[in-house]
């Protein structure tokens, strides 16, 4: 009896989680299949189009004038290694720094630190911007790249929280070792401290790579030019006041922009968890 109990009220559970996650997911197959349709069957709630329209991929992908999608992804890429190299070199820099260092007021920054993190980002929006534009950082990658070089940006404050309590779990014996060899501070971070850091580095990496591919505002604000465009701005190209707009192609584009993230989740997933549950622990 107790067994058929425990039976019902799994099936019960399975079943209310399945139906949920339709509901959840029901956006998302809808989107699926409304990149194969015509701009007469949006309006059906339908997962599946009459008629499947492979051509909403192909056309989407030349749509935009003098440029392909294949210009404005290698634009993306692009910002992204940039923001991605400074990221990591400079927060783990900085998190090594609080970890191992001892300096004055130390428990003073990093609280300030801690602040941060609960900073709504528009509270810097205009003088930001104000300050780019000033220095004539328009319309370039400079406001991207320059504030993830020096720990900031988007997550930055974050970044250096996960990785200082990762680092805080390495056995400082390790870098008395290293000081009796003759390894200078700089020597402990660049051979001993950096490479056990992997798996933070890898899920800093990850959550920086997907914040950034994802952040239409701020490539909207300082980039103005076509040419310089990201996959997430060229996609705006597709609303035009003057004609219909072809849902489509820009759905199909839509569902094509977000391949490379969830490739790169998928492919690091075990090094994500990793690092997120070495943090804590060891913090």
């Amino acid at each position: 009896m107790r067994n058929h109990l425990s039976g019902v009220r799994t099936f019960r559970t399975h079943f209310l989680l399945a139906l949920f996650s339709l509901i959840m997911i029901y956006p998302m197959l809808w989107w699926v299949g409304a990149a194969f349709k015509s701009n007469a069957e949006m309006s059906s709630p339908s997962f599946f189009p009459t008629e499947w329209l492979w051509s909403n991929f192909s056309q989407g992908w030349v749509a935009i004038p003098k440029f392909t999608f294949t210009h404005f992804y290698l634009n993306t890429f692009e910002l992204i290694a940039g923001v991605l190299v400074t990221s990591i070199i400079s927060c783990s820099l900085v998190a090594f720094g609080f970890a191992r260092l001892d300096f004055p007021l130390k428990n003073f920054w990093f609280s300030i630190l801690m602040v941060t993190l609960m900073l709504p980002s528009q509270v810097t929006l205009v003088p930001q911007y104000i300050m780019f534009n000033t220095w004539g950082w328009i319309n370039t990658y400079l406001p991207f790249y320059v504030p993830h070089a020096l720990a900031g940006g988007i997550g930055g404050p974050f970044f250096i929280f996960l990785l200082v309590q990762f680092i805080r779990g390495i056995p400082r014996e390790l870098d008395e070792s290293a000081k009796m060899d003759g390894c200078s501070w700089f020597g402990i971070y660049l051979r001993i401290v950096l490479p056990l850091t992997k798996p933070a580095l890898v899920t800093v990496a990850i959550y920086c790579f997907l914040w950034n591919w994802d952040d239409f505002f701020g490539h909207l604000l300082y980039i103005n030019s076509v040419s310089k465009y990201t996959v997430g701005l060229a996609l705006k190209l597709f609303v035009d006041s003057q004609s219909a707009l072809p849902w489509g192609q820009l759905l199909a584009m839509s569902l094509v922009s977000i391949i490379p993230s969830l490739i790169l989740f998928f492919m690091a997933q075990r090094h994500f968890v990793d690092g997120i549950a070495s943090g804590a622990v060891k913090g």
